[in-house]
Formats: structure tokens, C-alpha cells, sequence
């Protein structure tokens, strides 16, 4: 195999990438109308911030 110059290596973080597009979703815990960081997908359980964090504890 040959070598293969792919030009200036640059590691990317999520701030390199503006603001996140939030989206609405209503979560599946408490029922509050919350907003997350992703496309919420149809039979699938969202979570508000603070239920997140007491699910994660466990």
C-alpha cells in the first residue's frame, strides 16, 4: 500500500460546531414539555434533564 496524504490532521470538538439545534419532546417520565439536543424517534422514551439524572443513578 502506498502512503496517502490526507492533508493537516485537526481533532474537532462540539464546540467547533456552533449551537446544537434543539428540538421539543415531552418526556416520558414526568410528562414535562422539555427540549433536547437530537430528533426525539417515535417509541422511543426521552427523558427531561432531571430524570435523566435520576435514572443514571441507578
Amino acid at each position: 500500500m502506498g502512503d496517502f496524504d490526507r492533508g493537516p490532521r485537526r481533532d474537532f470538538s462540539p464546540r467547533d460546531m456552533g449551537p446544537r439545534e434543539m428540538h421539543k419532546a415531552t418526556c416520558s417520565e414526568c410528562g414535562n414539555e422539555c427540549e433536547v439536543p437530537f430528533k426525539p424517534t417515535e417509541g422511543k422514551p426521552v427523558f427531561c434533564r432531571d430524570c435523566y439524572r435520576k435514572r443514571r443513578r441507578f
